[in-house]
């Protein structure tokens, strides 16, 4: 795992290819959302992290989100990705978030994941653009 490769990696986010980056994610992988908003939590498993997070903001971004990577450090198995979002909520507010996420990984699979955000904005679109049962969740 190199630079570069965690550069083509997050390109697959940027382009709107999810499920091309998915692909590199461990299907157990332990992801946790820091926080005090709807999608934070500690979820142990793919399938878990991406209903509690990707298809909440589905409901709520309808044209999605246009990411991109803004810095990438390597440390080991570790890396460090910073990233900015770019979209427009059902109700026409702007979420323009800034993210950090931390990548450990196993060979060139995704393993663990710590991911910091704006809670206040996510929040604040849940607020406004309600989706039903809100809060943190374990998983």
């Amino acid at each position: 795992m190199n630079k570069e490769h965690v550069a083509a990696l997050f390109s697959h986010l940027e382009q709107g290819d999810g499920a091309g980056f998915f692909a590199h994610v461990a299907d157990g992988v332990d992801w946790t959302v820091m926080g005090t908003h709807p999608l934070a939590g500690h979820y142990r498993s793919k399938q878990a992290f991406f209903a509690a997070t990707f298809e909440k903001l589905h409901k709520v971004l309808p044209e999605g989100t246009r990411l991109s990577t803004q810095n990438i450090l390597i440390d080991g198995d570790w890396a460090i990705v910073e990233l900015r979002s770019m979209a427009t909520a059902r109700d026409g507010m702007r979420f323009d978030n800034r993210y950090c996420w931390l990548c450990r990984f196993q060979g060139e699979t995704i393993v663990e994941v710590r991911a910091y955000l704006d809670s206040w904005l996510v929040g604040e679109l849940f607020r406004r653009n309600p989706v039903g049962a809100r809060g943190s969740a374990t998983a």
